[in-house]
């Protein structure tokens, strides 16, 4: 996410770093890299002539030019306009006074609309919503066969009838259903086209006035670019918008769409897509993705994944265990899958301040392939070796390799690793440091 773009504005601000103080002429010379990378990055271009024009005037006034650190200032200023460029501050769905209240998702097939519908409603329900979905998308062929198996993949009841029912006979039916199942929140798939046409204009105008949903969400893929605007544009005239949900955010190397859409429609960005499972839906938080943009990270949404990621009891017991020198192979397993909850390790990366976006793929290339193979080789172990690995000897090593794809040296290693590791909790839970710990942490 904003790979392109985070790298060249990461390297023109570590320039004017270096000079110390700084002149109008360094001023100027710098704001005209971020213009050219902005507009690589796809950046609609009155999108960069204001903020270009208010970082300008802020950076060239005299308490910032004087000051002991003109350059942090400056940094400051760009990350303060790119923040009110992107919103100002998060906006949230905002539902009926009598439930149940109504999200209605519209957009183009292959924006993901009928994905992000069943990562909306496991959002609501995490928030404690009793959410609802409605397959009223009967142009795709596929598309109600998909919702249907993702509410019973996410246990979420889904409203649908034959190919051959009006989608809003389907929607008023649906309402009805709603209450008697006693839903808080109702998330309608409704139809979509490959273009924009005043037909399928029409047919989403007549929707809204009939079902009157609480939230009009666009949901429109990211990775198009200035395309994106314009479909949000046209889409925001003719039918009226609450609110954008941009996908596939996670394959955005320049993220134009993102940091011009706001600006342009006039309209909030409430949820971004950052990858195919289900709960890989963000709120949108314009002050964090500024902090990524600008190469300084998230840690507030890295925070929040691993609280929803890790259970709290489960993890009690595992300190307990670890205390009582008890940790084996099925807990590490444990943890591993913990963690490919949170994401990827390039994408949990990228959070972290001051982690390029380069080492941040880089580590993700490696240590992906070797945390896939550490997954195999406990996998092919039988649960009384992953409790007791000291009973894995030749023969058994022979097998797990064989089973997991893996070599001999690979299983041996991670045993070899997972005996350092025990014995490292051995020692500090009676109290004693191991005198040559970087020695053990570098095999």
């Amino acid at each position: 996410m904003f790979e392109v773009l985070s790298e060249k504005l990461s390297t023109v601000l570590r320039r004017l770093g270096d000079k110390g103080k700084l002149s109008e002429k360094d001023v100027d010379e710098a704001l005209r890299q971020i213009r050219l990378a902005f507009l690589e990055a796809d950046v609609n271009f009155r999108v960069v002539k204001s903020f270009l024009a208010s970082v300008r005037e802020q950076a060239l006034s005299a308490r910032v030019l004087e000051s002991l650190t003109p350059a942090q200032q400056i940094v400051k200023t760009v990350n303060r306009e790119l923040v009110n460029i992107l919103g100002g501050e998060s906006s949230h769905l905002i539902g009926a006074n009598r439930p149940p209240s109504i999200a209605m998702l519209v957009g183009l097939q292959g924006s993901g609309k009928t994905t992000t519908a069943a990562k909306l409603a496991l959002h609501l329900r995490h928030l404690g919503q009793r959410p609802a979905l409605v397959a009223a998308d009967t142009r795709r062929p596929a598309a109600v066969d998909q919702l249907v198996t993702l509410g019973e993949q996410l246990d979420i009841p889904v409203y649908h009838e034959d190919a051959e029912a009006a989608p809003i006979t389907i929607c008023r039916q649906a309402l009805r259903w709603a209450q008697e199942v006693a839903a808080t929140w109702v998330v309608i798939d409704t139809q979509g086209r490959l273009h924009i046409d005043e037909t399928m204009l029409a047919e989403l105008t007549q929707l809204k006035a009939e079902i009157r949903p609480s939230e009009t969400l666009l949901v429109v893929d990211a990775m198009t670019g200035q395309d994106a605007v314009n479909i949000a544009e046209a889409f925001n005239r003719n039918v009226g918008l609450t609110g954008l949900i941009l996908t596939k955010m996670d394959g955005d190397a320049r993220g134009g769409a993102a940091l011009s859409i706001r600006f342009v429609i006039g309209v909030p960005v409430k949820f971004i897509g950052t990858g195919e499972k289900t709960d890989a839906l963000e709120l949108f938080h314009p002050e964090r993705l500024a902090s990524r943009v600008l190469g300084m990270g998230d840690m507030l949404t890295l925070v929040e994944k691993a609280e929803k990621a890790f259970d709290e009891q489960r993890i009690g017991e595992l300190e307990k265990k670890m205390r009582a020198s008890r940790f084996d192979l099925e807990d590490l397993l444990w943890q591993i899958r913990q963690v490919e909850k949170m994401g990827t390790l390039a994408q949990l990366a990228e959070m972290l301040p001051a982690f390029s976006k380069s080492a941040a793929t880089s580590l993700g290339g490696a240590e992906e392939s070797q945390v896939r193979k550490t997954e195999a080789i406990i996998l092919s172990m039988t649960p009384e070796e992953r409790r007791n690995p000291t009973i894995i000897n030749g023969s058994r090593r022979r097998r797990i390799a064989q089973g997991s794809g893996t070599m001999r040296r690979d299983v041996n290693q991670l045993l070899s690793q997972f005996y350092q590791i025990h014995e490292l909790t051995r020692m500090v839970a009676k109290g004693r440091w191991p005198r040559n710990l970087m020695g053990m942490l570098r095999q």
